[in-house]
């Protein structure tokens, strides 16, 4: 893009970082409607890598936070200004520059006086909140994720990420429901434990709560590790027992959790929780076989499908929809997005579902939307709907 007002204002750009000037800039008016990217707000932050723009992606539900380096601004700026926004505000200490690009490639440049005469402390970076403490952390230490000085492993920052995330929802979650004193807690398919341990620890040191946390595992050697974990973390009301999601014998629930239950076991662990009438059920579902299998549409969709990758992507939008539904059915308020950034887990789906009321049968409305649905797309059956007899 090659136009006078525009070329003034990169020169602008490049003035007010090589001058020291720079307060704020904005990126706005997008090209395409259709683009879910709304805006993109940045400022000057000084980084442990050096100095960067320090920006906040606008999306309509939800925003991101990306740095981009001081050498690469202007080359970026610019290139957002080519590809996705008419609109750029440069506010620096000396003047407020305002690009208005037309899109018959026309474009404004307004000069005003500086409506901040000061710049804004370089913002550091911030330390993240993290409900679970590293240090001197019994449970992390023997799991692996801290050294014997109870610091971070390099290989295991981003578990101990998603460990903080996990929680982090989790704690969102709670706030609206109504437990009791002692209420039950449940992990389908605990695995090593990680989340299990991370779970018990903020309910018992971060929220004072003394749940009875649970967690299932069907390999004998994890849960005998886990236990003797527990057991040197003096986590008193946390055991592992041995047995199958569908299987295993188990107490009344008020919390259900399991994450990346495969396939067919995330519908075992829903159908638990429903039947037990558990106030809470949250999975993060893994694969999504049943229903591909069976997934074949008649209509026009089956042209789409023909693709083996946007095949596997539709049964997995397809059975954990159902799946959504179903809790819905059965009275549950329900939720699903994202887990956690793609970058640490691909399985980053997440399907929540909060009791809202109690019902022993479906309501007739949902379960005529989920055959509408199960229809279009050539689906007979989903494992859900068998276990509950639907």
């Amino acid at each position: 893009m090659s136009l006078i007002n525009v070329d003034k204002f990169e020169q602008h750009l490049r003035d007010s970082l090589k001058n020291d000037t720079l307060v704020k800039i904005t990126l706005s008016n997008k090209r395409n409607k259709e683009a879910g990217l709304k805006s993109i707000n940045g400022k000057l932050a000084q980084l442990k890598k050096g100095l960067h723009l320090s920006c906040i992606y606008r999306y309509p539900t939800n925003d991101i936070t990306k740095n981009i380096s001081f050498e690469e601004i202007v080359e970026t700026v610019m290139k957002y200004l080519e590809e996705d926004f008419f609109n750029a505000d440069l506010y620096t200490t000396e003047n407020d520059f305002h690009l208005l690009i037309s899109p018959k490639q026309s474009a404004k440049l307004r000069v005003k006086a500086a409506s901040m005469k000061s710049k804004p402390k370089l913002q550091h970076d911030k330390q993240k909140r993290r409900l679970i403490d590293a240090k001197d952390n019994v449970y992390l230490q023997e799991l692996g994720v801290t050294t014997k000085e109870f610091k971070v492993k390099n290989s295991m920052q981003d578990k101990y990420r998603q460990l903080n995330k996990y929680v982090e929802i989790i704690e969102g979650i709670l706030k609206n429901v109504d437990l009791s004193s002692n209420y039950n807690v449940v992990d389908m398919g605990a695995g090593k434990g990680y989340l299990t341990f991370a779970l018990y620890d903020y309910l018992k040191n971060v929220v004072k709560q003394s749940p009875e946390v649970i967690g299932v595992e069907m390999r004998p050697e994890l849960v005998k590790k886990c236990n003797g974990i527990a057991e040197k973390s003096n986590f008193e009301h946390l055991t592992f027992k041995e047995g199958t999601i569908k299987e295993v014998d188990l107490p009344s629930i008020d919390l259900l959790i399991a994450l990346h239950a495969c396939d067919t076991a995330t519908d075992d662990a829903i159908y638990r929780g429903i039947k037990a009438q558990s106030k809470v059920i949250v999975c993060a579902p893994c694969c999504h076989k049943q229903v591909r299998k069976q997934l074949e549409p008649q209509d026009s969709l089956g042209k789409i499908t023909q693709f083996g990758i946007l095949k596997e992507r539709q049964a997995e939008l397809l059975t954990d929809g159902i799946r959504a539904l179903i809790m819905e059915a059965f009275g549950y308020k329900t939720k699903v997005f994202e887990f956690i950034a793609t970058e640490h887990t691909a399985k980053n789906v997440l399907v929540v579902g909060v009791q809202d009321e109690i019902r022993d049968t479906p309501n007739p409305e949902v379960i005529e939307q989920i055959n509408e649905i199960k229809k279009i797309h050539g689906i007979t059956t989903h494992h859900l709907e068998t276990l509950l007899g639907m």
